[in-house]
C-alpha cells in the first residue's frame, strides 16, 4: 500500500488511508482484535493530518501536544485476517484547544463498512499545560459534515 492518505469517495476534505489485516491483529479465528480499530484510526489520522499539511513531528518539534483525550468506536462487523481496509477520515469539530476526527473504516474489496469510530484531542505543552492550537493548524483543519452515521 502507498504510504499516506489518498483522497476518499466521501468527498473533499476526508481521507482514505488503506492498511492490509495483519495475522498478528488477529484471534485463533482470524477475525481482527478490537483494539486494532483505534490503530487503524491512529494511522488514518496522522495521515489525514498530513495530506491537509499539518505535521505531528513539526507541531511537537514546537512544543505543542495533542493527546488523545477521548475514544468512541462502535462496531459494526469483523474485519479477518489479510482483509486489505479502507479508514476515511475527516475533521468533525475544531477549537481553540481541541479537534475532533471522525472515521468510518471499511473493507476496501466492497466498501462495507466495518466501524465508525471518533477521537478528541487537546492541545497541551510538554507540561501538559493547556495550550492553543495555532491559526494556522486551525484553518487547514477545516470541519466537514459527517459523511455516515457515527
Amino acid at each position: 500500500m502507498p504510504e499516506g492518505a489518498g483522497t476518499s469517495s466521501y468527498g473533499p476534505n476526508v481521507s482514505a488511508t488503506e492498511l492490509r489485516v495483519r495475522y498478528a491483529e488477529t484471534d485463533q479465528m482470524g477475525v481482527a482484535h478490537h483494539a486494532n480499530y483505534i490503530v487503524w484510526c491512529e494511522q488514518a489520522r496522522t495521515d489525514h493530518m498530513r495530506h491537509l499539511g499539518v505535521s505531528y513531528k513539526e507541531l511537537e518539534e514546537q512544543g505543542l501536544l495533542l493527546p488523545v483525550v477521548d475514544v468512541k468506536v462502535r462496531y459494526r462487523s469483523a474485519a479477518r485476517y489479510d482483509d486489505v481496509v479502507r479508514v476515511h477520515c475527516w475533521v468533525r469539530e475544531t477549537s481553540s484547544r481541541r479537534v475532533v476526527f471522525g472515521y468510518a473504516v471499511e473493507l476496501a474489496a466492497d466498501g462495507s463498512l466495518l466501524a465508525t469510530a471518533q477521537t478528541a484531542l487537546i492541545a497541551v505543552d510538554s507540561t501538559y499545560a493547556l495550550r492553543t492550537i495555532p491559526r494556522e493548524v486551525r484553518q487547514k483543519m477545516v470541519a466537514v459534515p459527517d459523511p455516515v452515521r457515527l
